[in-house]
């Protein structure tokens, strides 16, 4: 009994007690239903939103129906105007139903025979752009990882907890975006790898590997801190739109509404000011890719030795009698290159990754992140650089787009990439 006594002495208590604690504390940090928007996938769509529509009709139910299809008209002016300019050719209620695929319900207020509302209508990309004669495809960014951070009370979250600034990131869509948003649910360990204080850490090692697990080239840090006059009353929102680990502040903007309720209104005009600020950015060229967060391959000290360091010669020939202009071979480097392809199912994941694999000269395919129904992202070890795979993925029937060592791959004959 002394020798128990002995052994767990009142220091050792509060230290066991200690990292009980911790060890609770970090399980309750990834446990919990409180966290985790899965973003809308909407990159197979054109949008036009923010039509407001005010008709009549002789039930709530005509009025409704009336102020969807006057929406869709003028959704239709609308995506006409910003893809060629002009006046839109005129399209029958019939036509427009073809090639719309949904009614986005922003706001609305339904009466006995009225309707009031602010809509957006979503266009089936593939259908709409052979009406638009354009291809479909949107010039974007590298991929982009979205740190959406919301300071309220002096209190800051990012995927700690489910805000409304996440959600506003997550029900946005991207599909008329110039930025390939990398959008985390905010699930699994998300929590503790994006959390607040990582969103303020200039260390490159460690956002290398975060970058590189997400599948993305550099961060955004999306900021918004809210200040409420009393409960339930106007709110006021101050936006920071900051760029890459060093935090570097882009453009600051400030938005308010009337009361508490009007909140994701409030979110979802911040996250479509920041899309622009972004988008202005990369046009710029502030967006520039950080050479500091590319990880790079080992060197091989093998591959950089030269003649001098090391004389071959033939059997049976003196090292003087060996010809001089000996042509050496090109000794071939291993890159490593991000991979994004679609998933519509589980089957295609093993499809995709076998036939990458089946590519002379690859080394290593894994998935890094697995999204199904969506696009899943895979890196993949090479021996050759950025064009040789290009031309590889190619000649396995892939369409392949590249940006800063990032490879989109669509399947010949499938639909057009966003």
């Amino acid at each position: 009994m002394n020798s128990l006594k002995r052994f767990f002495s009142p220091l050792s208590l509060v230290l066991l007690c200690l990292f009980g604690v911790m060890g609770v504390a970090v399980v309750a940090q990834i446990e919990g239903s409180d966290r985790g928007v899965a973003p809308i996938d909407s990159s197979s769509a054109f949008e036009a939103s923010g039509i407001t529509v005010d008709v009549a009709g002789k039930t709530a139910e005509a009025a409704q129906l009336r102020g969807w299809r006057e929406a869709q008209r003028r959704g239709w002016r609308l995506l006409w105007q910003k893809t060629h300019g002009g006046a839109a050719p005129g399209l029958s209620d019939g036509a427009l139903d073809s090639i719309v695929s949904a009614i986005v319900v922003e706001d609305e207020q339904i009466g006995p025979n009225r309707y009031i509302a602010r809509l957006g209508v979503l266009f089936d990309r593939v259908r709409t752009s052979e009406i638009l004669g354009v291809s479909g495809n949107v010039r974007r960014s590298a991929p982009m990882l979205v740190i959406p951070v919301q300071w309220s009370g002096g209190f800051a979250q990012s995927f700690e907890g489910r805000t409304e600034w996440q959600k506003a990131w997550a029900r946005f869509r991207t599909a008329s975006s110039t930025l390939d948003y990398v959008r985390v649910s905010g699930t699994g360990s998300d929590p503790l790898l994006l959390n607040t204080a990582q969103a303020g850490r200039p260390g490159r090692k460690w956002w290398r590997s975060l970058l590189d697990q997400y599948g993305a080239a550099d961060v955004l840090v999306a900021q918004v801190r809210l200040e409420r006059s009393y409960p339930g009353g106007p709110v006021t929102g101050y936006f920071s739109a900051r760029y890459g680990p060093d935090n570097r502040l882009l453009q600051n903007f400030t938005l308010r509404v009337q009361s508490s309720a009007a909140l994701p209104k409030l979110m979802d005009e911040g996250v479509r000011r920041m899309d622009e600020i972004y988008g202005m950015a990369l046009s710029a060229g502030q967006l520039r890719p950080d050479t500091s967060l590319i990880i790079e391959a080992p060197i091989d000290e093998e591959a950089l030795k030269t003649d001098e360091d090391e004389t071959v010669t033939p059997a049976g020939l003196p090292a003087e009698d060996v010809p001089q202009n000996t042509t050496q071979p090109a000794q071939v480097t291993t890159s490593q290159f991000t991979v994004q392809f679609d998933t519509p199912d589980v089957a295609s994941v093993g499809a995709t990754e076998s036939a990458i694999r089946g590519i002379p000269g690859m080394k290593s395919v894994s998935t890094s992140s697995l999204a199904l129904g969506g696009v899943s992202v895979m890196r993949v070890s090479f021996d050759g650089d950025a064009d040789m795979l290009r031309v590889a993925l190619s000649a396995r029937g892939y369409r392949v787009k590249e940006s800063g060592g990032s490879f989109r791959i669509r399947r010949a004959g499938g639909s057009e990439e966003q």
